[in-house]
């Protein structure tokens, strides 16, 4: 499955042929399940001896990365300049696995377990405040959700664990610098948006190292800028596209509030305007304690307690804290190297593969938290 997943990928809010193909996975072990959910998102259930008794939420990302795949495998990316990057084949595959174990023994388990296969986790607003919006936490309402990801940094058949914050939040900064154009050799005829945004970057990096608590991580990097015709030329206007990334939701609110003022306040220093759009990003990560506590201990009982790690903060984002704002959450990962030294190219990476042994650990694991979280 994981392979046929790898080889098709699709963007986000595009995974059709992927949410087709686990519609198709769900139909061969006799799973009722909704698809179209926001367009793709497919959610099914697997109810056990009263079904109302509990309810258990597992979820698993479906889309890919605009990348193009340069690995050389049999499974390799079919779709030019689409990839399965960042690891979404693996746990779509991992939730279709621990759907077959569950449904195998629903009917030692009391409870219901609800799969949520989630469309665009990477891309803003995020598929699942869009599935929540749907009512995916509804009818029945899971008392904890848990998802997995995978992790080049551990080897295969090793899992790791963090309690409390674990991943930062994620905005999106748009902004536009408007100036003047004019001919190069004349510089004071007009307002140049190059210069003006080299004084903005360099101004923003402030908010860092001046207005933000040192023992409070905070990234703020621009990833893209673009304007300019040619060496003669003033544009009119330049485009910057950066993130930030931090875990404190009130400074979050405080350090976009500062980025938009010392834009503005620059550019009209300078005589140019600023057009700054920020549009709602992804909350931090917070896993709740108890319910990590106890995976972590389900881990331990499932592969032994030297093959469940500690894990770091990551300045990373996920979309999942959508759903931790709602409910209980815990989201782990999954060791996907060999050895130490294969399959250790990074996600996001155009060389990312991983150990396929990993599979099995994560759709045991999945299925193993879950059936202990109702009560087996």
């Amino acid at each position: 499955m994981r392979r046929h997943l790898h080889q098709h990928p699709e963007l986000s809010f595009q995974e059709y042929e992927t949410a087709a193909f686990v519609a198709s996975e769900l139909d061969k072990l006799g799973i009722v399940y909704e698809k179209g959910i926001c367009g793709t998102g497919v959610v099914a259930l697997i109810t056990g001896r009263n079904p109302g008794r509990k309810c258990i939420a597992l979820r698993a990302d479906m889309d890919a990365l605009p990348i193009e795949e340069e690995n050389e495998t049999e499974y390799t990316s079919r779709n030019k300049g689409v990839m399965h990057a960042c690891g979404h084949d693996v746990h779509t595959s991992c939730l279709l696995g621990a759907a077959a174990l569950l449904q195998e023994y629903r009917d030692q388990f009391e409870g219901t377990v609800k799969l949520i296969f989630q469309p665009g986790e990477e891309k803003n607003p995020g598929g699942a405040s869009l599935l929540i919006k749907a009512g995916v936490l509804e009818n029945p309402a899971p008392s904890a959700i848990y998802g997995l990801h995978v992790y080049p940094q551990l080897p295969a058949g090793t899992t790791g664990f963090r309690s409390g914050q674990y991943m930062a939040s994620a905005d999106e900064i748009y902004i536009t610098i408007k100036g003047k154009g004019g001919h190069a050799a004349l510089p004071q005829q007009t307002v140049d948006p190059i210069a003006v945004a080299a004084m903005v970057i360099t101004g923003l990096q402030q908010v860092v190292s001046r207005k933000s608590n040192p023992l409070s991580p905070t990234v703020l990097t621009f990833g893209k800028i673009a304007g300019g015709h040619a060496t003669n030329v003033i544009p009119n206007t330049v485009e910057l596209e950066g993130t930030l990334r931090t875990f404190d939701e009130d400074w979050r609110r405080e350090a976009l509030a500062h980025v938009k003022q010392i834009t503005s306040q620059i550019c009209a220093a300078y005589g140019a305007e600023a057009i700054i759009d920020i549009p709602d990003g992804y909350p931090s990560l917070f896993n709740d304690p108890e319910t990590t506590q106890q995976a972590r201990s389900f881990a331990e009982d499932f592969l032994g307690a030297d093959r469940v790690k500690d894990l770091d903060l990551r300045m990373g984002a996920e979309d999942f804290a959508f759903y931790t704002l709602h409910t209980k959450g815990c989201f782990y990962r999954i060791g996907t190297s060999r050895n130490g030294g294969q399959y250790t190219q990074p996600v996001h990476n155009s060389r990312f593969d991983i150990d396929e042994e990993a599979l099995q650990t994560g759709a045991g694991l999945m299925s193993y938290i879950a059936l202990r979280a109702l009560g087996c």
